[in-house]
């Protein structure tokens, strides 16, 4: 009996940062089961080429210009609902592997993690499985204990971080200052924040806001 060949695992890689980019996608090629097939550096053309491609993983950064990770894991998903997709990442905030997840995403790699564990990863999410280290495990769970702010939630949130009180708040999105009130009181009860302050540090500190 002849041994049997490897299936090759084609793999389509998206991250804005060339060095990442390019160092992963040489460890991959020089791999004797895998290939990628596409690379690219924004979310925008992850969908297009995963389209094209529809390759047997996709390894996707989360933060992407044009579009970003999670929003391309979403509409790839809602393409192609058996799609396997590896988050790429230096986040390792509850809210960044919490969205992801919810996204469609298999797994969730922080992007120092060792080669070898890569590999693994990739293969098994090849076959069907989902990984997510102990360590980020227990974040998502933290994560999945808080309340979702709700989308008015997260604009307000947002432009408290950029030091806009009630009334600029409320010019801006065309609300009530009262309005504004109720939203910033749910935003700090969510987060479990004594003041604005702490709120906006919780939020940063949580993933669910960036500077």
């Amino acid at each position: 009996m002849q041994p049997q060949i490897p299936k090759t695992i084609r793999i389509l890689v998206a991250d804005d940062h060339p060095i990442v980019s390019h160092g992963l996608v040489a460890i991959l090629n020089d791999q004797p089961d895998m290939k990628v097939i596409a690379e690219v550096n924004n979310g925008q053309d992850a969908i297009t080429l995963f389209r094209i491609h529809q390759p047997d993983v996709a390894i996707l950064d989360l933060q992407m210009p044009e579009v970003s990770g999670v929003e391309a894991i979403t509409r790839i998903r809602a393409e192609f609902p058996h799609a396997a997709i590896i988050m790429f990442s230096i986040y390792e905030t509850g809210e960044d592997i919490y969205q992801g997840l919810r996204a469609g995403a298999k797994a969730y790699l922080l992007k120092d993690t060792p080669c070898s564990e890569i590999l693994e990863v990739i293969r098994a999410v090849s076959e069907g499985q989902r990984y997510v280290p102990i360590e980020i495990g227990t974040k998502l769970a933290a994560r999945m204990e808080r309340p979702s702010l709700s989308e008015r939630e997260h604009q307000v949130l947002t432009l408290m971080a950029k030091g806009k009180n009630n009334k600029a708040i409320a010019s801006e999105l065309n609300i009530t200052e009262n309005t504004v009130k109720f939203h910033v009181t749910n935003v700090m009860i969510k987060l479990g924040a004594r003041d604005r302050t702490h709120a906006v540090v919780n939020a940063l500190q949580q993933g669910i806001i960036k500077l």
